[in-house]
């Protein structure tokens, strides 16, 4: 487990319509604990998605800096795992190879990668499509096999950019409960962006509402682990939490 700091961040564009500058991430300093599992809300627009390209390496910060064990970041790395709202899995291989997909880049030997993809995929309920293709599954299943194609890889810190939008609400609220799941048994550092402020409460340790490019508030989600939806959904604490965290996006 591993930590990432993000001091005082900074994220400028041109616009080639207005011919200016302008700011996407204004000053935003943030630390998330290891084995911690932080969301970030906010208005569309608001920035999230730029500062989880950046702390993934895809973009550049026009100022501050990102450390994941306070080691500096300069571009993508094996340290961070990212799952995209896209399933993003390669057609052409079978499930087992598509999580075996990083250790393999790394050099690890077949017997070791497939072994460690085939306990992802039991940790996930996914052994049964292990000799599958994306096509042959359904969208839920296909995010499963992108959530553990990210993990089996072993990251330092897991960055998930709204990776349920995409399903439908019951498969939702099952792949929620399934993150949640592994998350309390591996403990990786999470960094999980959404709109969906049900979401963030259910998952996170901690929620981080964003607006304007800026932090605008945080709130510690103190809910029991494990979560499910049938414990939660008429929670009195969880109802206030979801209220709160709703109430700041929308001030945002």
């Amino acid at each position: 487990m591993k930590s990432l700091t993000l001091k005082n961040l900074q994220k400028t564009y041109f616009d080639p319509y207005s011919g200016t500058e302008v700011t996407a991430i204004r000053d935003v300093s943030l630390d998330v604990g290891p084995g911690e599992f932080v969301a970030i809300v906010g208005p569309s627009g608001c920035g999230k998605t730029t500062i989880l390209n950046m702390v993934a390496g895809f973009l550049a910060p026009s100022g501050g800096e990102i450390l994941v064990d306070s080691r500096p970041v300069h571009g993508p790395g094996p340290d961070r795992g990212v799952v995209f709202q896209s399933f993003a899995l390669f057609p052409w291989k079978t499930v087992l190879d598509n999580v075996a997909f990083g250790p393999k880049m790394r050099g690890i030997g077949r017997p070791e990668r497939e072994a460690s993809a085939r306990e992802f995929l039991e940790l996930a309920g996914l052994s049964h499509a292990a000799d599958r293709y994306p096509n042959e599954l359904s969208g839920g299943m296909q995010q499963r096999v992108g959530v553990v194609r990210a993990l089996a890889n072993h990251p330092d810190v897991l960055l998930m950019d709204e990776p349920f939008a995409s399903v439908d609400a019951q498969t939702r609220m099952t792949l929620q409960e399934e993150l949640a799941r592994i998350w309390q048994e591996r403990r990786t550092t999470v960094l999980f962006i959404t709109h969906d402020v049900a979401e963030a409460v259910f998952l996170a340790n901690r929620v981080i509402v964003l607006s304007g490019g800026r932090v605008q508030t945080e709130i510690e989600i103190a809910l029991p682990h494990p979560r499910s939806w049938d414990a939660l959904m008429d929670d009195d604490g969880f109802k206030a939490l979801s209220s709160q965290v709703l109430q700041q996006v929308r001030a945002a």
